[in-house]
């Protein structure tokens, strides 16, 4: 019919999809690649902006003390716990549960990082709140140690991403800026929980093989004490972190 109108036919609407997020790969940059390992692979929270940060009092909080009083320290308490576990093989079965002498002999096997001339452990959540008065307990309380600690509300330097874990691809060495960045000296497990293997204080209850945070501090705060002592004489070579 003359005149009649008739319906123009309109495409169809383009249906909005978002932007796949891009894969983190060789090209992404050492923050890409830090910040996708702490959240993705790990679960751990951090905070916006550049360089990564990650959150404490969330997962974990972090004992901050001179490197050379916690390389002391790990020192003896690894030496501890080979003992420990010494002693535990000329014992019978029934010395302690799981075959250890009194149970209370853990293995201090938690995450540990190194920045500069500073040490930073990972202890239980609520750690931090709990340092002065188990430093006055100790007996330590009125001594200046450079122990410091960080807790709910505090975010610390995220060390460099190790290579490897989860998936995650080789950083390119020129472009991480390691001088002064925080590495792993001892790092988390992916797809374990952090939390099993922190030091924590001690309650009536409590199961598990972390390390007593009691037990931890009072070692920390004797090598802070002597390593204060000693700052002035020739340094002690230590161990260098392995980040590749």
């Amino acid at each position: 019919m003359v005149g009649a109108s008739h319906p123009v036919p309109v495409a169809p609407a383009s249906p909005v999809v978002p932007s796949p997020r891009r894969p983190i790969g060789n090209g992404g940059s050492a923050r890409e690649r830090t910040r996708w390992w702490y959240e993705s692979a790990l679960g751990w929270p951090t905070a916006p902006g550049d360089p990564v940060r990650l959150r404490t009092g969330v997962r974990f909080d972090v004992l901050d003390v001179p490197a050379g009083a916690g390389y002391a320290t790990l020192e003896r308490l690894d030496r501890r716990e080979r003992l420990d576990r010494t002693d535990r093989t000329d014992r019978p079965v029934c010395a302690g549960p799981a075959g250890r002498a009194g149970g209370d002999s853990p293995a201090p096997g938690f995450p540990v990082a190194v920045r500069g001339g500073r040490m930073l452990l990972l202890v239980a959540a609520g750690a931090a709140e709990e340092l002065p008065g188990l430093l006055e307990w100790l007996e330590w309380g009125s001594l200046a140690l450079g122990l410091t600690a960080l807790g709910a509300g505090g975010t610390v330097d995220a060390p460099l991403a190790p290579p490897g874990p989860a998936g995650l691809p080789p950083r390119p060495p020129e472009r991480d800026g390691l001088h002064g960045a925080a590495v792993w000296l001892r790092p988390p497990e992916p797809g374990y929980e952090v939390e099993s293997s922190l030091p924590a204080l001690s309650v009536p209850g409590r199961t598990g093989t972390a390390l007593d945070l009691a037990r931890l501090v009072h070692t920390l705060a004797t090598q802070c004490h002597r390593f204060r002592l000693t700052a002035s004489g020739p340094p002690r070579a230590r161990p260098v972190a392995r980040v590749g």
